[in-house]
């Protein structure tokens, strides 16, 4: 998902008194509007998106949720998520949790509260990012999907009596790597993603029906282009967060161009 760019707010838990260094907490919300939905390199809408989020943190510790909201209504899309985050070693590493669900599914997948293995539409994910450092702009993020609706394994043994059935889940797995830099007031990033996983083939031979892929149906790149943002300055006291991404997936052929502001 394209993060979104909040403004910081502090939370104060004392009195109307209270300093900002007072408060062991940081609050920040907002959202972003975007001119489609693109993740990874794959399009989850095709029409404009307002993606609110929230966030409070402690020291390292961040909790947070986000989501993404069509324009177009729910045929077009929605996504509602929760994360749970820790940054350490000097800000250099960040470890995610993040549980994705999507409420625009219209099956029995679409209650929030249904984490059955075998039913739930939640997506856990747990993600090791390297947020680079200022002498190396460089960032690295691995992330594997460990429980719930992932891509499915499915036996290809024909002497098997649950021959074509599903054998829990492929642990779908993404990396990325992305180098940032800055020209004038602009900054951007190159980046190239991938995934690992490989679903097996369908066999006419045998009758096997072959598995499906989270990110593709073969391991390669899935998400090479590059993002672009600068603050617009309005007024002497505000300035306009906006963003641009060329974004190709090399496996589908797909092209993307993405625009959006943040508030």
């Amino acid at each position: 998902m394209l993060a979104p760019v909040l403004f910081a707010m502090q939370v104060h838990a004392q009195e109307a008194e209270t300093t900002d260094s007072d408060c062991l907490f940081d609050f920040s919300l907002g959202a972003d509007v975007m001119n489609r939905y693109v993740w990874r390199g794959t399009q989850f809408s095709k029409a404009p998106v307002i993606q609110p989020a929230m966030e409070i943190g402690f020291k390292g510790l961040a909790l947070g949720v986000w989501g993404s909201y069509s324009f177009d209504g729910i045929n077009d899309g929605s996504e509602a998520d929760l994360y749970l985050s820790y940054t350490f070693l000097n800000d250099m590493l960040t470890a995610t949790v993040t549980d994705y669900f999507f409420p625009n599914d219209n099956t029995s997948r679409n209650k929030y509260f249904n984490y059955n293995e075998d039913e739930t539409g939640h997506i856990l994910e747990l993600t090791l990012a390297f947020n680079g450092t200022e002498n190396l702009p460089l960032t690295f993020l691995v992330a594997s999907n460990v429980y719930g609706a992932d891509a499915k394994k499915v036996i290809d043994d024909p002497a098997s009596a649950d021959f074509n059935k599903t054998d829990g889940n492929q642990f779908s797995t993404y990396f990325e790597v992305g180098y940032g830099f800055s020209i004038k007031q602009n900054d951007l990033n190159v980046f190239v993603g991938g995934t690992i996983n490989k679903p097996k083939e369908a066999d006419d031979e045998t009758g096997y029906t072959g598995e499906s892929g989270f990110y593709g149906q073969t391991a390669g790149v899935v998400n090479l282009g590059l993002t672009a943002s600068r603050n617009i300055e309005i007024t002497e006291k505000y300035a306009l967060p906006v963003q641009a991404s060329f974004i190709t997936n090399p496996m589908s052929g797909d092209v993307f161009l993405v625009f959006g502001i943040s508030f």
